[in-house]
C-alpha cells in the first residue's frame, strides 16, 4: 500500500512539474527559515523534479531565498488540494551554475518576462532534495510516511 501511495504522489508532482497544470493545482509552498529564526513559506510552480526524490523551482537572485538557504538549508514543500496533501521535508539548495539553468529552463521563458535568457544572472534555480515524506489521498484516505 505505502509503494501505491508513493507512486500517486510522485505522478502528481511530475505532472505538475513544468508548469504543466497552472491554477492553485499547479503550485507547490516552499518553506525555508528566514532572518529572524521563523518559517517563511512561498508559492512556486515546480519547474522539474523526479517524483518525490527532488523537485526545482526558478526564482530571481534578488530574492531572499538563496541567503535564507545559505544561513539554514532545511526545508519543507507542500502540494495540496482537495484530492491531496503532499508534505516533504529536506534540504534545499540554491544554484546559478549554467549546467543548472540550462536543466531548468524551459520554453515558456523564452518570453522574457521573468528572464533575458538562461544566462541572465538574474536567474536563481532553487533546488529541494526530499529525506522524509508524508501523503495522503482524500478519495480513498490512503496515507503513506516515510524516509527516501
Amino acid at each position: 500500500m505505502n509503494q501505491e501511495v508513493v507512486k500517486r504522489a510522485e505522478d502528481v508532482i511530475n505532472s505538475m512539474s513544468e508548469y504543466k497544470l497552472g491554477g492553485m493545482e499547479g503550485y507547490a509552498a516552499l518553506s525555508l527559515i528566514d532572518e529572524n529564526g521563523f518559517p517563511s513559506a512561498t508559492t512556486f510552480c515546480i519547474t522539474r523534479a523526479d517524483g518525490l526524490k527532488w523537485l526545482t523551482f526558478n526564482t530571481a537572485t534578488d530574492r531572499p531565498y538563496a541567503g535564507r538557504i545559505a544561513k539554514n538549508n532545511k526545508a519543507c514543500v507542500c502540494i495540496n488540494s482537495d484530492k491531496y496533501t503532499i508534505n516533504l521535508v529536506g534540504t534545499a539548495e540554491a544554484c546559478t551554475d549554467m549546467e543548472t539553468k540550462k536543466e531548468n529552463w524551459l520554453p515558456m521563458f523564452e518570453n522574457g518576462v521573468h528572464w533575458t535568457g538562461v544566462d541572465d544572472p538574474t536567474l536563481l534555480i532553487l533546488r529541494f532534495t526530499t529525506e522524509r515524506y508524508s501523503i495522503t489521498f482524500a478519495d480513498d484516505g490512503s496515507y503513506a510516511a516515510g524516509n527516501l
